[in-house]
């Protein structure tokens, strides 16, 4: 039984590993093609019909912002379309509705369409906008952005070469200083818009349109099959189908949209839930397909990375279960041993973690001594989610169904406001908290064993497991005493 434990436990590590070292990759793709930049497009001589979706659903504290918004796009009016694409069964309807009013007397064609049955969720509200929409171009933004007046200008452009399918903005955050817990959010997305985005694109592997901030040629989205509801993530669905029918994406990082992150970590782990489960529903639709189809063997690998990565998180799970027996059942767990067999697979997994968020934030901000000091909360935060996650993954390989969760946004925008506390959009209570904190135990357990027996090689990384599990259920109990 030892045997089994110490092999399943090195089994474990060893995968992570891999996908730490998939990470480190993706920094070396991005430090390596930094110099390539996306070159200026070819200005359109004729600027075509865009069409702005805004799809929402129970949007009431953020509706007015997002559409108020519209109005300040610096885009001729003739060549403009707005749809504000509204499922709420709130007074968002109301408000929303008033905005477009007032977007009409400003002369700007702008439409309300409002579904009662709400089929497809977003994919289905965003297919029944693309049906009667007038725009050549399709701009879709979430309610909880607000975008720049020029950002159709910097884009649009773009589509003067004719096999470009798709364009994407990078996420800026309103609220990026709200508190620790909005700083770490802010980080992880911009290691995903700084260096997974980049080392795709310019490596020549494919990437994806992030669902909002970032705009379609129509004629793309129709003949990759349109948006389909298969998936919780139908973005990251239709951008492979495109993308197999030749269709080229362009990523542009400076050209920036800025959004509100989640203030609340169940919204926060809502959204995550969602994510992680749709890029597995999407790796059982689309990997099949990629992998059989005549592309780079590069391309093929880098899809099967970036579709399966939160499987890392049914990996850590796994680990976290495996500490505790792994040092019980090791009777030589001398440093050496340590440096030997844990420390190289820790590295490889921690270490890419750590470079992996340094450089991404070296490159947006220039102040790496800030980034490394959020690291241990970054990484603790990773660990803490890795129990709702893996449940998302677990689910997403089992076929179970369950219904677009859209993360609650609450209009937070300034440090020290607190009123989301007293808003209504909650995400349901769940056992999840109860079992983050179950976990937290066990590791003030394993911490405990290991130091009586000596085992101080095992320390740091037990208390960084700690540290997550804690954090992650605490602040989860806690923010759920505002529902």
């Amino acid at each position: 039984m030892s045997t089994v434990i110490v092999v399943a436990y090195s089994v474990v590590l060893s995968l992570l590993c891999v996908y730490g070292l998939h990470r480190s990759q993706l920094v070396w793709l991005f430090l390596r093609n930094r110099g390539r930049k996306t070159p200026a497009p070819t200005p359109l001589k004729e600027l075509p019909l865009v069409t702005i979706q805004l799809p929402m659903f129970n949007e009431q504290y953020v509706a007015s912002r997002l559409i108020d918004s519209m109005a300040m796009i610096d885009y001729p009016k003739d060549k403009l379309e707005i749809q504000v694409l509204d499922d709420s069964t709130d007074t968002t309807q109301q408000i929303a509705r008033a905005r477009v009013d007032a977007l009409r007397e400003q002369g700007l064609d702008a439409v309300y369409l409002h579904r009662d049955d709400r089929t497809g969720f977003k994919a289905g509200a965003l297919d029944a906008g693309l049906k009667v929409c007038k725009g050549e171009f399709v701009l879709v933004f979430d309610a909880d952005f607000l975008p720049p007046p020029g950002i159709l200008h910097q884009l649009v452009h773009y589509f003067s070469n004719p096999k470009t399918g798709m364009v994407q903005a990078r996420w800026g955050h309103i609220n990026r200083d709200y508190s620790l817990l909005t700083r770490v959010q802010s980080m992880m997305l911009d290691g995903h818009f700084v260096i997974e985005h980049l080392a795709r694109l310019r490596s020549g592997r494919f990437f994806n349109f992030n669902g909002t901030a970032g705009i379609w040629r129509k004629a793309a989205i129709i003949d990759a099959g349109g948006w389909q509801h298969d998936t919780l993530t139908e973005d990251m669905d239709l951008s492979y189908r495109a993308q197999l029918r030749g269709w080229q994406f362009a990523y542009l990082p400076d050209v920036v949209s800025p959004a509100e992150v989640p203030v609340e970590i169940n919204s926060f782990k809502s959204q995550q839930f969602r994510w992680a489960k749709g890029s597995i529903q999407v790796a059982k639709k689309m990997l099949p397909v990629v992998l059989k189809a005549d592309l780079p063997l590069k391309v093929k690998l880098e899809a099967f990375f970036h579709l399966t990565n939160n499987v890392a998180y049914l990996l850590l799970v796994l680990l976290s279960i495996l500490l505790l027996p792994n040092i019980l059942a090791r009777t030589d767990h001398s440093m050496s041993q340590v440096l030997l067999l844990d420390f190289p697979l820790f590295a490889g997994t921690t270490c890419s973690v750590a470079i992996f968020y340094i450089v991404s934030h070296h490159a947006l901000y220039g102040n790496t001594w800030e980034g490394i000091r959020r690291l241990p909360l970054l990484m603790s935060l990773g660990i803490g989610l890795s129990i709702n996650n893996a449940r998302a993954v677990l689910e997403g390989l089992i076929g179970h169904e369950t219904d677009f969760i859209r993360t609650p946004k609450m209009g937070v925008e300034t440090t020290g406001d607190k009123t989301w506390k007293k808003r209504r959009y909650r995400v349901a209570k769940n056992f999840m908290p109860a079992l983050e904190l179950l976990f937290a135990l066990y590791f003030a357990i394993a911490i405990y064993i290991a130091a009586s027996r000596g085992h101080w090689g095992s320390l740091p990384f037990l208390v960084l497991f700690l540290a997550g599990y804690v954090y992650v259920g605490t602040l989860s109990v806690l923010h759920a005493r505002h529902t």
